[in-house]
């Protein structure tokens, strides 16, 4: 199968894993341009599951890392899907407006 995509998406990650662990499992797959694990490794708020999201410098390697999908890693099964990449607008129009932030709810 032909993906466009270089990025998969990974769920289900084990709280105790690190960025490295996930560098290292997907490592085997392909060359990886990029990763980022969240929350981050340093990130101080407790967490019950984490998102890996690898770029790899392949599509190929992307059908290839769906096969990860139920292998146990630490103590979760992971599962690996293709995700799409967004490409950037040259001016995104800014959520907030020109004015400023939305005033605070005061009540229902």
């Amino acid at each position: 199968m032909n993906y466009t995509t270089k990025v998969v998406q990974v769920t289900n990650v084990s709280p105790s894993t690190t960025s490295e662990q996930m560098r290292t499992l997907f490592g085997f797959l392909g060359t990886i341009e990029e990763l980022k694990l969240f929350p981050p490794d340093d990130s101080p708020m407790p967490v019950t599951s984490r998102v890996c999201f690898v770029k790899f410098q392949e599509p190929e390697s992307v059908g290839v890392s769906q096969h990860l999908t139920n292998t146990v890693f630490v103590d979760r099964a992971l599962i690996v899907v293709p995700f799409a990449e967004v490409k950037k607008a040259k001016a995104a129009p800014s959520l907030m407006g020109e004015s400023g932030p939305l005033p605070a709810n005061r009540g229902l």
